[in-house]
């Protein structure tokens, strides 16, 4: 069966991905930093199908990235790797003028450079997997500027960039860094509370453009959930 590893995936998108696997068959191996909460969301995914390892810790922490690279060359190897845990660091959002700096350090620790560790040590993995691939999840708010979103805005801004680093010099994988769009998830609330998010989708509504994804496989680039969704 194939394995993936998802990070921040007890709840929202990332765990819509991991429910949505687990319904295929995949084998997971699943983190996020809450253990009480990680561990209800595994006994979930577990009913689903497949097998689902657990490993609560921090992303940003370089022995639990090896930790979890090692949890999936256990099941059998890596064929996808999921980067999206992340974080907004200050809540709710502030306009860059009062950002404070070491939240910023923050933000960009959490949203690009532990991605870029976990795919040092997921790499050998990948490029052995005849079907290898990385999501990393982006933001519009990487290509659009809005208000009090700088902070987040320039950490994803910089996972893109890493992203397409990645396609060119790893041609044989493919690299997908996708903009979900707006989700009614408790980052997104915790980000802008005083939004009405009624009538945004939940992130089960766009798991499936990530589905279309793996797939169809498409050329490795910068894709948008609501495109692909749309382009049936």
């Amino acid at each position: 069966m194939p394995v993936a590893i998802i990070t921040g995936a007890s709840r929202g998108l990332g765990y819509a991905l991991a429910a949505a696997l687990a319904e295929r068959g995949w084998y997971l191996v699943l983190d996020a930093r809450t253990r009480v909460v990680l561990a209800e969301a595994a006994g979930e995914l577990s009913a689903l199908g497949g097998r689902v390892v657990a490993l609560p810790g921090d992303v940003t922490d370089a022995a639990h990235r090896k930790e979890l690279v090692a949890a999936a060359q256990e099941l059998g190897g890596l064929d996808l790797l999921v980067n999206n845990a992340g974080i907004l660091g200050v809540e709710p959002l502030v306009p860059l003028d009062s950002h404070p700096l070491d939240q910023f350090r923050a933000v960009l620790e959490a949203n690009v450079v532990a991605p870029l560790g976990l795919l040092q040590e997921a790499l050998p993995l990948l490029r052995e997997a005849p079907t290898g691939a990385v999501v990393d999840i982006s933001s519009d708010a990487a290509v659009e500027a809005y208000r009090t979103w700088g902070g987040y805005g320039a950490s994803k801004a910089a996972l893109d960039q890493l992203s397409a680093v990645l396609a060119v010099e790893e041609p044989d994988l493919r690299v997908w860094w996708v903009d979900p769009g707006s989700m009614r998830t408790e980052m997104l609330a915790a980000a802008e509370p005083d939004e009405d998010l009624t009538g945004v989708p939940l992130p089960e509504e766009i798991a499936p453009a990530f589905l279309r994804l793996l797939d169809e496989r498409p050329a490795s680039g910068r894709y948008s959930a609501s495109a692909l969704l749309g382009a049936k």
